[in-house]
């Protein structure tokens, strides 16, 4: 049964830092649905787009070159330019799921998309360059002599994209409530924070609706 006494928490992250674990194991504690790659098939099933539009809109969003490439209308359709639609689609699928109640969402703006509930805590990971590097070659079989680089260009690639779309600034403290550094204090005291954290939030807004409902 799902754990409706909890906020949507959205994961913003630097590549390799463990975001996509935290939120992981933060769905399994706290009894709330994550939603990564499941979002991808959502809004690919919700709009009948390739899955790979989806899955590489974020990640290879490189620059400039990025956004005019895919500044362009589908062939015979009217309407916004394909990486506009896809990011539209998106946005609709994150509200959708939103408000099915608490959720995990890693990622694809989540939290400007949602950035009119009340009812979210925004989170931020990130990470050493080597311990950025050491869970890449282990988990997603990155050459090591080729880490760096790709570190770099992922973190570029989603900042262009994050930026793009919200006109914010990627990584900055003041776009979230919490910011983690999953080297430092490690991930299983991140998700420790983490639902530390929504736990008291939700108290908090607990407290708040009692106040308004029996003001003295």
């Amino acid at each position: 049964m799902q754990n409706t006494d909890m906020p949507i928490i959205t994961i913003s992250r630097q590549y390799g830092s463990g975001g996509r674990f935290i939120g992981q194991r933060l769905s399994e504690k706290l009894g709330i649905p994550f939603y990564d790659q499941a979002l991808i098939n959502l809004a690919a099933k919700r709009s009948g787009f390739a899955c790979e539009l989806f899955e590489h809109a974020e990640k290879d969003a490189s620059g400039l070159t990025f956004l005019l490439s895919m500044s362009t209308h589908v062939p015979g359709l009217a309407g916004p330019p394909l990486n506009d639609q896809v990011f539209m689609i998106q946005s609709d699928t994150i509200r959708h799921l939103a408000e099915q109640g608490p959720c995990i969402l890693v990622g694809r703006c989540a939290d400007d998309v949602l950035r009119e509930r009340t009812d979210c805590l925004n989170v931020y990971v990130h990470a050493s360059m080597q311990d950025r590097i050491d869970r890449a070659v282990k988990h997603y079989g990155v050459p090591r002599e080729q880490a760096k680089n790709i570190l770099r260009k992922m973190d570029k690639n989603r900042a262009a994209y994050y930026e793009y779309y919200t006109n914010r600034h990627w990584g900055r403290a003041e776009n979230y409530h919490l910011s983690l550094n999953s080297d430092s204090i490690g991930i299983d005291a991140c998700v420790e924070t983490i639902a530390l954290v929504a736990r008291s939030l939700m108290k908090k807004a607990a407290v708040e609706r009692a106040k308004k409902a029996n003001p003295t």
